[in-house]
C-alpha cells in the first residue's frame, strides 16, 4: 500500500458496484474516500460496509454547489483532495430517429457536463494539494459506435475528448487526467443493454467485473505516473473486433 494519509479521493456515482469497488481499492491505497451519488440509501450502505476510510454524501453531478459541498467534505474529513474519479453515468437507449431531445440532453448533462463540472470544481484543490489524478470512467462506447444508443455514445466520445483537453490544461499543475473505457461490466448500467449475448463473440467472451475496473483506476492513480491524456481500455477486446464462429 502507498502512504496517502492526509489525502482524499472523491468518486461520483459511488453507490453502485463499480463505484464501491473503486472506493475499496483507493481506501486500501491509503486514501480517505468520499463517495457521492443521488442514491442516498445505497450510498450510505456502501460506505458503512467499507469502513471508516469511506464516507458518503449526496452528490448531484449537474449542480456546481453539490460538487463544491462534496469537495469541502472530502477535504475536511480526510485531507487534501488528490484524486477525482468521474464515475457517474446513465444510459437512455434510443435510435437517433426516435429518442426524444429531452432524453439526449439528460444523458449528456449527466455523463459529460457532470464530469466537466467535477473537473472544473476540483482542479484548484488538486493544484493546491501539489497535484493529483483525475480518472474519467468512459466506456468502450467512447471508442466505437453502438446501435440505438446515440446519446450514450456521444457522451462517452465527448468524455474521451474532454480527458485529453483537461490533461493539457492541467499538466502544468502536476495533475494527470486519464480515461477508462470498460465494456459490459457485472452490476453496471452497460450490462442492462446487451448482457451475455453482447459479449459472446468478443475475444474474452464474458462480462468484466467491478474489481477489474477498480484495479485499473488504482494503477492509474498510484503507478501510471508517466501517463496523462491516456485511454485505458478494459473491454474484453470488444473494441478490437469480433470473433468468427
Amino acid at each position: 500500500m502507498t502512504d496517502h494519509d492526509g489525502r482524499s479521493a472523491l468518486i461520483s456515482g459511488g453507490a453502485g458496484q463499480v463505484g464501491a469497488a473503486i472506493a475499496k481499492a483507493l481506501s486500501e491505497e491509503g486514501f480517505g474516500v468520499l463517495i457521492g451519488d443521488l442514491l442516498e440509501g445505497e450510498g450510505n450502505a456502501t460506505a458503512s460496509k467499507l469502513g471508516d476510510r469511506v464516507a458518503f454524501q449526496r452528490l448531484d453531478v449537474t449542480q456546481p454547489e453539490s460538487w463544491e459541498s462534496a469537495i469541502d467534505t472530502a477535504e475536511s474529513t480526510y485531507g487534501h483532495l488528490s484524486v477525482l474519479v468521474n464515475n457517474a453515468g446513465i444510459i437512455e437507449p434510443g435510435s437517433v430517429q426516435l429518442q426524444r431531445p429531452t432524453q439526449f440532453k439528460h444523458v449528456l448533462n449527466t455523463n459529460l457536463y457532470g464530469a466537466w463540472l467535477g473537473i472544473h470544481c476540483a482542479a484548484q484543490f488538486l493544484t493546491a494539494a501539489g497535484g493529483g489524478a483525475i480518472v474519467n470512467i468512459s466506456s468502450a462506447a467512447g471508442l466505437t459506435g453502438y446501435q440505438g444508443m446515440g446519446a450514450y455514445v456521444a457522451s462517452e466520445w465527448g468524455l474521451r475528448g474532454l480527458t485529453k483537453a483537461a490533461a493539457l490544461d492541467l499538466c502544468g499543475n502536476n495533475v494527470r487526467v486519464c480515461s477508462v473505457h470498460p465494456g459490459p461490466i457485472q452490476g453496471s448500467a452497460t450490462n442492462d443493454f446487451g448482457g451475455l449475448p453482447f459479449v459472446s463473440d468478443q475475444p474474452i467472451p464474458r462480462l468484466g467485473s467491478p474489481n477489474e475496473i477498480a484495479s485499473t483506476v488504482r494503477f492509474i492513480v498510484s503507478e501510471a505516473t508517466y501517463s496523462t491524456g491516456t485511454e485505458f481500455v478494459v473491454d474484453g477486446g470488444y473494441s478490437a473486433g469480433r470473433q468468427r464462429s
